[in-house]
């Protein structure tokens, strides 16, 4: 069915009183923006937005009354105007098909491909990981999954064993498959991120050496290199796990993080790990750490 989006600058204005008000009207998802669109990912608790001119986007019903959400908010915030917003009603589609418009093959390094079905021929020595992230987060488009992946193609992961924490699409995990990993480990909290894995690990046939999982102990897996493209919190609060996980001399690879994030995660994993490699790209950083 067709939805509606509600789009408010929230500038000097409590965000959380808005996203309360929002919801009260029926609002069914929310997603926070920079003032050029950039969606911003979602601040950790007592974080606040790094975007000074932040706008906050509602998505309802296509039926929604407009007058009765900006009354209600102008009621929930005290104030007789809002600041700039606008509504606008989309077309019903298959939102999860519309990243197909936008998605092409890509190459990572010298030889790592990721690509739709069907979109390209592998040339000599290329490997392609065929792609369909479905509902779930890892395309290699963003800067974050980018950095892992080239790290990927540039290492020798021929018999390794890999874990893909926070796995999404399972980009990570196929394609160190790919390139030669003996087995992988996918591991995500999301069902739709697990069933996004197990499809496209089969349609890249590498279902027999890939396990995808909500939960693995620390103690039962010592892999050869772990690969996180989580957040900097989520990974702060993790370091005494990634490094169980983790065999002596293994490598982990934490992205998903802010440049200015990167020292701090850093120190947070320095008793476990050493730094071997850190690269920057659009303001996001990803670092290598040898275990030890």
């Amino acid at each position: 069915m067709p939805i509606a989006t509600f789009v408010i600058s929230i500038r000097n204005l409590d965000l959380e009183a808005v996203e309360s008000a929002l919801f009260e009207c029926g609002a069914q998802s929310m997603t926070l923006l920079a003032e050029d669109g950039e969606e911003i990912l979602e601040p950790l608790p007592g974080e606040t937005p790094l975007w000074q001119h932040t706008r906050l986007s509602a998505v309802f019903a296509d039926d929604v009354d407009v007058n009765f959400v900006r009354g209600h908010l102008r009621a929930a915030l005290d104030c007789n105007e809002l600041p700039v917003n606008e509504f606008r009603t989309l077309e019903d589609r298959v939102w999860e098909r519309e990243w197909l418009q936008h998605f092409g093959p890509m190459r990572f390094g010298r030889r790592l491909w990721v690509s739709p079905a069907g979109q390209r021929e592998n040339g000599p020595g290329e490997v392609t990981v065929w792609l369909d992230p479905g509902l779930a987060f890892g395309t290699g488009t963003h800067p974050t999954t980018a950095l892992c992946l080239e790290w990927l193609e540039s290492q020798d992961v021929g018999g390794k064993s890999i874990v893909d924490y926070g796995c999404g699409s399972g980009i990570l995990a196929i394609a160190a498959l790919k390139l030669g990993a003996a087995r992988a480990f996918a591991l995500d909290i999301d069902p739709q991120a697990l069933e996004a894995t197990s499809e496209n690990a089969r349609r890249n046939d590498v279902a027999d050496r890939l396990v995808a999982t909500n939960r693995i102990e620390p103690e039962d897996l010592k892999c050869d290199i772990l690969m996180a493209n989580i957040l900097a919190g989520p990974l702060t609060e993790l370091a005494e796990t990634i490094a169980n996980m983790t065999s002596m001399n293994g490598t982990a690879v934490l992205s998903g993080i802010l440049e200015n994030q990167a020292d701090g995660v850093a120190a947070a994993f320095a008793g476990h790990f050493t730094v071997t490699t850190y690269d920057i790209r659009d303001g996001w950083a990803a670092l290598a750490c040898r275990r030890c």
